[in-house]
């Protein structure tokens, strides 16, 4: 009878808890983990602009507010391949990812200025819908956008001033820029509306950076 007393309150316990986090993906041969779990300020990350990036549970990342960005502190990097997963909670949901802005920002829209943002944007104009790369080129293709709630895996692939953008293993974007080669990442907190969570923040360099 204690027994089954003792199980109950366990099974009650258990219960009550709150639902366990998707795990992290594994990191791939050859890439570098980014950001994992805790928090991404005392990682190397640091927040510009209103709203924030903060860890939501284990691994994954929650924006709030904006627009902002999270960006890399810790080292600029020059060729690489950067992979991100991201989920959307609502369809429009606005955000991005920041590569090569060479200066550390005083403010957002510096990587904007000097870097390149590529779009998230499910259901925008193809200028501005993900996969493009913002204010300079739209996506060559409709994105292969996972159902709203599900992980998507952003791939960009910079070598020289080529860029190539995929999404959950498919090539949606090619882009030759014209700035800098060697600049910092970041995500973007766009607004209260685009909630957006990441996790597996992971990156490849074609050196010994």
């Amino acid at each position: 009878m204690l027994t089954h007393v003792f199980v109950s309150v366990i099974a009650l316990a258990f219960a009550d808890s709150p639902a366990p986090s998707l795990p992290a993906a594994a990191i791939e041969p050859g890439f570098k983990s980014l950001y994992q779990k805790g928090n991404p300020l005392e990682q190397g990350w640091k927040q510009v602009g209103p709203g924030r990036i903060v860890e939501e549970s284990d691994g994954v990342l929650i924006t709030s507010g904006g627009m902002g960005m999270l960006w890399y502190a810790t080292s600029p990097f020059a060729d690489f391949t950067l992979r991100v997963d991201y989920k959307l909670t609502k369809a429009g949901n606005n955000s991005g990812v920041f590569v090569r802005f060479p200066d550390p920002p005083k403010d957002p829209w510096d990587a904007v200025k000097t870097g390149y943002e590529i779009q998230i944007c499910d259901g925008a104009d193809p200028e501005h819908r993900t996969g493009a790369v913002y204010s300079f080129k739209a996506a060559e293709k409709a994105p292969p956008l996972r159902t709203v709630g599900e992980w998507n895996t952003y791939e960009i692939a910079v070598k020289g001033q080529d860029y190539t953008i995929s999404l959950n293993g498919e090539v949606i974007n090619h882009y030759v820029g014209s700035r800098g080669k060697t600049g910092y990442i970041g995500i973007q907190n766009h607004d209260d509306d685009s909630i957006v969570r990441f996790r597996n923040v992971r990156i490849k360099t074609d050196s010994k950076e």
